[in-house]
């Protein structure tokens, strides 16, 4: 595949564009939502288990279940971003998200209240693959990183919300009131987003994938500064559609036309070496991205502060808001930062950090673990700890996650490729938040933290070997980024052969 580099994006300075900017936003805010049910959870399973009287085994279940949902919903999502577009994927999820909400907030018992998280949960799988493969696919190299990462911010966002929902309600509501309606006020924004998505244009890569030129070319006018700018990444579209980059009709039959059919084959059965490499990564950082530990912190959180020393309910939950605020501050800070420092390097700076962190946390905790009596400085330093998790986190692995694996694929493998990664990425956050408490009742809760230290080493060096960078990268030169890595790869083992011999 050639592409055409006569136009620069460097030599264009002013290429953020307003509109995309809007659709990002617009696109992102059903994460919100997401993130609100994940940062409410953790407080309200406090009142729920009080008012409800269920076990530890219970409240991993009722936490967990979201995630292997999520695990089917992002399957799911892929196949019908394919069929249905990327626009009408996110409604979907706006509306999953509304009936699960409806059904939590009435939650007369466990057997309902587990059923309005698993309808959640295929909203989540839908919201997390969909919201930054639209993203990407709207943005020019130049803003991808800063559009693609909207997502995370608005899910830690909405996390944030929850935890300050939780320290509100839970103090001015009744035990019975109270979580209920923490858990079903998310159905109003929910609402509001759906209506919101339907008034945002199509993705243009898919429109191409579908042979609607005349649309997509539209779209490309509006959210490019230029009609350089526009002309250019419509050529390199059509060119990776397996188009004529000269054809300018309407509507046609791309040579790769499909709605997902073959998508599978292609991706695990018979890839070729670089989607191969794309699969490994993308697997990868969405794998170590929960292997690491987050969310056994953001889930629980007020188990961890009340395990370091922090015995109030009030005082445990403002604690949690900080965990929220430390996120988003972070996360806000990465936007600027993904475009400019590289993922590579934001990916190499956050884990060393993460590593740092978490050895003091398990530290801290197993020295209150071991005394009998509260230790003041290993309380102020599990906090500090747990913050510095945090920011690290969500200054690089958190939110380059969702950039790299929405941008790697090439277009005809890009939905259901970027679907897979989001269904390891919600096997892994159910295995940590179903059995975290298992775990740490089994091994101590230091040294729970201690294992996810190991985790982040092993996460480290596979970052460093097998993510090449992607900054500054047009979507459709991904593919030939990869081969020139295998390519290297290859050189680098006949060299070593052949000094052997």
């Amino acid at each position: 595949m050639t592409m055409d580099h006569g136009y620069n994006e460097e030599d264009h300075p002013n290429t953020f564009n307003k509109y995309a900017l809007c659709c990002a936003i617009v696109a992102s805010m059903v994460s919100i939502v997401s993130g609100y049910d994940t940062g409410v959870m953790s407080g309200a399973l406090i009142f729920i288990r009080e008012d409800l009287g269920i076990s530890d085994t219970q409240q991993e279940i009722i936490a967990g279940i979201l995630n292997v949902c999520a695990l089917v919903g992002s399957l799911t999502a892929g196949r019908t971003s394919d069929y249905i577009g990327r626009r009408y994927t996110i409604f979907l999820a706006s509306i999953l998200f509304m009936v699960g909400a409806v059904l939590m907030g009435y939650g007369p018992n466990y057997a309902v209240l587990f059923i309005g998280r698993c309808v959640c949960g295929l909203g989540v799988g839908f919201a997390l693959m969909i919201g930054p493969v639209y993203s990407a696919e709207i943005s020019s190299a130049s803003s991808r990183g800063f559009l693609s990462s909207l997502p995370e911010v608005c899910i830690g966002l909405g996390i944030l919300l929850g935890y300050i929902s939780n320290y509100i309600l839970g103090r001015h509501l009744s035990l019975k009131l109270g979580w209920r309606i923490m858990l079903g006020i998310a159905a109003i924004p929910s609402v509001i987003v759906a209506f919101g998505i339907l008034a945002m244009p199509e993705s243009p890569r898919w429109l191409v994938m579908q042979g609607q030129l005349g649309k997509a070319k539209k779209v490309l006018l509006q959210v490019s500064n230029t009609t350089q700018e526009a002309e250019h990444r419509f050529k390199d579209i059509k060119i990776a559609a397996g188009l004529d980059e000269n054809c300018n009709d309407e509507i046609v039959k791309p040579q790769n036309s499909s709605q997902g059919q073959g998508v599978w084959k292609e991706l695990i059965l018979r890839p070729t070496p670089p989607v191969r490499r794309m699969l490994i990564a993308a697997v990868g950082i969405h794998f170590f991205e929960h292997a690491t530990g987050i969310e056994a912190v953001m889930l629980y959180s007020p188990r961890i502060f009340k395990k370091a020393g922090v015995i109030s309910k009030d005082r445990l939950l403002l604690a949690t808001i900080g965990v929220g605020i430390t996120k988003v501050s972070f996360l806000l800070v990465a936007l600027f930062l993904l475009d400019k420092v590289g993922r590579r390097r934001l990916l190499q700076v956050s884990v060393g950090g993460m590593i740092v962190a978490l050895t003091v946390l398990g530290f801290s905790l197993t020295t209150v673990d071991n005394s009998n009596e509260k230790i003041l400085w290993a309380l102020i330093l599990s906090i500090v700890a747990t913050y510095t998790y945090v920011a690290f986190f969500n200054v690089g692995l958190g939110p380059v996650t969702w950039v790299y694996s929405s941008e790697i694929f090439p277009l005809r493998l890009r939905a259901q490729g970027a679907s897979i990664g989001v269904a390891v990425n919600r096997s892994i956050n159910a295995l940590v938040s179903m059995t975290f408490i298992s775990i740490y009742k089994a091994i101590t809760i230091g040294g729970s933290f201690f294992m996810f230290a190991g985790m982040s080493v092993i996460a480290w060096f596979f970052f460093y070997f097998f993510l090449p960078e992607t900054k500054g990268k047009a979507l459709e030169e991904m593919e030939m980024l990869f081969t020139k890595k295998s390519k290297e790869k290859n050189v680098a083992m006949v060299t070593d052969s052949t000094h052997n011999v």
